[in-house]
């Protein structure tokens, strides 16, 4: 089953890419990267080994790109712009970390998750020194605005994995509770990472508010596309197991969405398997035939779609240029994801 829609997001004809953003920053990118592989050396060998395991695992590094693109549709020249853009990459990495033993996950991006290789402890210690060197890197860069942007991102994503917690397994979660729980687990740190090439660049704060908007809302898009594509992509689109969320008993949309449209039965077999545990092997294909019933999938991709829109209009008081252009197909990439 797919999630099959007339695409909208993107010019007729014309597929939807990331590569006109990714050629954009290929020269600064490069830098980033030499950078985040250089910070990521440490005297203790295993530090740089499982660091070096998910950084290298592959994965689009959308949120520093956001930040070198905003940096420069701001007509910032300077170089600060790669240390803040490499600490909001170290902020992302350190989080799939996390996240990978609190969810228990055994992939990430394709291959064995850092935890099934070298332990939940492990994993979680080097997490947390990325973090450190993520805020080193910060605090190089003497800008103390975007240090607390970036320093209140880290917070509230830290809130967000919480309230998941509060939540999961919940199926009487409503769509405005998770709505709040993604604004703070993923469009935080987008938000944050565009928000902060105004910064650097020295920009007034109506430019500032319009990027973290963009962010914020293009973080909720992808998480809500991200939420699609379980029940109805690829392994290789997603860089996980396709079902993962299902199998670890996740509230997602399109669960909250079947969940409260389904009947008494329904909402019986989306209690014994989420909330329950109790998960029989054709149990993952009868709740997409629910989603499929409900409208769920299309419409949590409706969802992205909407908020997908907010982010492109909040780009509107920029002139045009190569780089409003590319951050504007990247919000299209995002979405077209699911078709």
């Amino acid at each position: 089953m797919g999630v099959v829609l007339a695409f909208d997001g993107a010019e007729a004809g014309k597929r939807a890419s990331i590569e006109p953003l990714v050629k954009l920053v290929e020269p600064d990118m490069a830098r980033v990267n030499e950078s985040i592989l250089a910070r990521a050396k440490s005297h203790v060998e295993l530090i740089p080994e499982i660091a070096t395991h998910l950084i290298n695992s592959g994965g689009k590094r959308i949120r520093p790109m956001l930040t070198l693109a905003a940096a420069r549709m701001c007509g910032y020249e300077g170089e600060h712009h790669l240390k803040l853009a490499s600490s909001v990459e170290f902020m992302h990495t350190a989080t799939l970390l996390h996240d990978d033993v609190v969810d228990e996950s055994d992939l990430r991006r394709g291959k064995q998750a850092a935890r099934v290789i070298w332990g939940n402890q492990a994993s979680v210690l080097v997490g947390d020194y990325l973090l450190g060197q993520a805020f080193r890197m910060m605090v190089e860069t003497g800008s103390l605005e975007a240090l607390r942007i970036l320093s209140n991102a880290a917070c509230v994503i830290a809130e967000g994995e919480v309230l998941q917690l509060s939540v999961s397994q919940d199926t009487s979660t409503t769509e405005d509770a998770y709505l709040q729980v993604i604004g703070a687990k993923t469009a935080a740190l987008f938000a944050a990472a565009a928000e902060v090439g105004a910064v650097v660049a020295g920009r007034p704060r109506e430019e500032q508010a319009a990027l973290e908007s963009y962010g914020r809302n293009l973080g909720i898009a992808f998480q809500l596309i991200n939420d699609a594509l379980d029940y109805s992509g690829s392994t290789e689109k997603l860089g996980k197991g396709v079902g993962d969320d299902f199998r670890e008993r996740k509230i997602t949309l399109p669960v909250v969405l079947s969940y409260r449209r389904g009947n008494k039965e329904e909402r019986a077999f989306w209690k014994r398997t989420l909330e329950g545990g109790d998960q029989k092997p054709d149990d993952l294909a009868h709740a997409k035939a629910l989603m499929e019933r409900h409208n769920a999938l299309e419409d949590t991709v409706d969802r992205a779609n909407h908020y997908g829109d907010i982010s492109r209009d909040a780009l509107a008081i920029f002139p045009d240029s190569g780089w409003k252009a590319a951050l504007l197909e990247a919000v299209d990439f995002c979405v077209a994801r699911a078709y």
